[in-house]
């Protein structure tokens, strides 16, 4: 019987040396210390895996768990009335469940920042990925979220620099999308 892997991509499987992990986590992470970002949000994920480690290490940092996409919103609004900036990070079968909070970012005018990582495109193995993944971009446009796209990893931090300017500064909802590709190829595994 086949069963499917964890959420870790390939790049998680590797040892954990810095030749051999990819750096674009880290180069995520170095533009959000740099923004002065004090909350991360996320529902678990193995695409931000290493950026949530690296969030729960950092003691500037505060790291929430969320049990659901739509509570990172509310967080994030809460932090900004709270003198904070927050980052909402998720998968992009979670885009779905925010729609009626962003909603609340629009309205009031609160910046939002969230990094959310593809499934459905490239090399994609579990077909109920597949619609969310095609429907992210524009879900997201049509509830007023401008969205950026990293296509390659050394595209992660200029990409995220720009969006957490435009998000911060102009008090505005910016969605990044961490493509598939970059995030590395989910694999069934076989049982032993």
């Amino acid at each position: 019987m086949d069963l499917p892997t964890s959420d870790q991509s390939p790049s998680d499987q590797l040892p954990r040396d810095r030749s051999t992990a990819p750096t674009w986590p880290d180069d995520i992470f170095a533009c959000l210390k740099a923004f002065e970002v004090k909350q991360v949000c996320y529902v678990p994920d193995a695409g931000h895996s290493r950026l949530i480690k690296r969030a729960h290490a950092d003691p500037a940092m505060i790291a929430t768990v969320l049990t659901t996409e739509e509570e990172g919103i509310a967080l994030s609004a809460g932090a900004w009335l709270g003198g904070d900036r927050a980052v909402l990070l998720m998968q992009s079968s979670g885009v779905g469940n925010c729609i009626n909070m962003l909603s609340l970012m629009t309205v009031c005018r609160f910046p939002l920042l969230t990094l959310v990582t593809m499934r459905g495109e490239w090399a994609e193995f579990n077909p109920w990925q597949v619609p969310m993944g095609r429907g992210t971009p524009g879900v997201l446009q049509h509830m007023g979220v401008t969205v950026m796209r990293i296509d390659a990893a050394e595209e992660a931090s200029e990409t995220v620099s720009a969006a957490a300017s435009l998000a911060y500064d102009g008090d505005q909802q910016v969605a990044v999308l961490i493509s598939q590709k970059v995030i590395g190829r989910k694999q069934w595994l076989g049982a032993k």
